[in-house]
């Protein structure tokens, strides 16, 4: 009977080191939560045996609890990091094309090639659909989806109008190297690769119907300056888009800017001379950019703000209303698990909410490697919540939980347990060397 306790103990030892050896093994996984071993005594009785005279028949394991305290916090960089300070589990999907759902203490994630946010085990970050307000729509584990970054946002529109404010100076002289006189009179001949040509230039920003982006140009040219009270003086507009000169009134030419004595714009004419409407205003004919296959229209409004004044040339404001299709920067998750994506046009959207599951017993819960855990009927079903709330801790992005293993803990526990091993195997010894000399009686 000895023997068998002895056996016992040597066992029941043998599984206490190998638990704490398994914990010192993952001393650096992320989200990993360290095992203790519970023991309970065996006692073999009957109602024939007095409580007093009773002796025990050794140990045995009542169970390896898992142990859910917090681990360490490691800051990172990525946006996609998360940690769960307190209570509960991240919702992973392991594979896109089964409704088995797994749960994470590991909150390291990226973005995958199918912009998927994903862990390094392939587990797909499962969150809450959401209203353009960041607003959960559906709740419950049958409603949660894999987070996905769309890849672009909002459709494209073709620019047609165009508003500029510019200040052309008083002070500037006609280019005297764009004039070329012939029969006595003066003749400019403008080259938009020579800078001595014109005076100034502006870009402007416009938008194809697919949405890519094109650069107008105006090239600013002194035609006639005031001379004095009561006079006027011009400028010659010449507009291209790309690598091609804009017609306006059916001619490929100039528009031409008239301002008073004072430096006030009062109208603009087309290229075949004719008025604008409003007078600021000029409609170009339809062209074709380089990057589309259909025509557009555009309009140039110089409103009121354009001025003739003696300080230098300043572009004042422009706009446009065109739109391109937004291609996403980044990605941010709020405290509250609202996970939103900002787009180069300028849109931000709301993706998701991250979805925080909790169990009323999480030592129940079943190992499955990798940092994975899966609901049993000891730990009960998954209750599904939100940052924040009751029972479900509270988020911080941009750091990841490590093992809550401590090496000083373990390497003590593992001495006890190898001079528990060593008791019991010297008790072991004992037992035979007692059965030994009793064979030796009776030979």
């Amino acid at each position: 009977m000895t023997f068998y306790t002895s056996l016992s103990g040597l066992q029941a030892s043998q599984t206490e080191m190998a638990t704490i050896s398994h914990n010192l093994a993952n001393v650096s996984t992320n989200g990993f939560k360290k095992s203790r071993v519970e023991f309970a005594d065996v006692m073999a009785s009957n109602v024939s045996i007095s409580p007093t005279q009773m002796i025990g028949s050794g140990t045995v394991v009542k169970a390896v609890r898992q142990q859910f305290s917090q681990g360490g916090s490691q800051q990172s960089t990525n946006s996609l990091d998360m940690l769960i300070s307190g209570e509960g589990f991240f919702a992973v999907k392991p594979d896109l094309n089964s409704a088995k759902v797994a749960f994470t203490r590991n909150g390291a994630f990226f973005v995958d090639n199918d912009r998927y946010v994903t862990d390094a085990n392939g587990g797909k970050l499962q969150v809450y659909p959401v209203d353009g307000s960041g607003t959960v729509v559906a709740t419950g584990l049958d409603s949660v989806v894999s987070l996905r970054l769309p890849a672009t946002s909002g459709t494209p529109s073709a620019t047609t109008k165009t508003e500029l404010s510019v200040n052309l100076s008083a002070n500037a002289s006609i280019p005297k190297d764009s004039q070329i006189f012939n029969n006595g009179g003066p003749a400019y001949k403008f080259d938009r690769f020579n800078p001595a040509t014109y005076n100034n230039s502006s870009q402007t920003t416009i938008f194809d119907a697919l949405g890519n982006a094109q650069t107008m140009t105006n090239y600013y040219v002194r035609d006639t300056a005031s001379t004095g009270a009561g006079t006027t003086s011009t400028w010659k507009v010449y507009t291209f888009v790309g690598s091609d000169q804009l017609s306006s009134g059916g001619v490929k030419g100039p528009m031409t800017m008239t301002f008073d004595d004072k430096g006030k714009l009062t109208g603009v004419a087309n290229a075949n001379g004719g008025t604008g409407t409003p007078a600021t205003k000029v409609t170009f004919d339809g062209f074709t950019p380089a990057s589309a296959t259909t025509s557009q229209t555009v309009s140039l409004d110089f409103g009121s703000l354009t001025t003739q004044l003696s300080s230098p040339f300043v572009k004042n404001s422009e706009t446009q209303d065109g739109r391109a299709i937004g291609q996403i920067e980044s990605v941010t998750i709020s405290e509250y698990g609202v996970v939103s994506a900002s787009f180069s046009n300028g849109d931000t959207q709301a993706l998701g909410k991250v979805a925080l599951a909790n169990f009323s017993n999480p030592s129940g819960l079943r190992q499955l490697g990798k940092s994975y855990w899966s609901a049993t009927g000891v730990s009960g079903e998954a209750k599904l919540g939100e940052a924040g709330g009751n029972g479900f801790g509270n988020l911080s992005t941009g750091a990841i939980e490590r093992s809550n293993v401590d090496i000083t803990e373990e390497l003590v526990g593992l001495i006890a347990a190898q001079r528990n091993f060593q008791a019991n195997a010297k008790s072991l010894e004992t037992s035979s060397q007692i059965s030994q000399t009793i064979f030796n009686i009776r030979s």
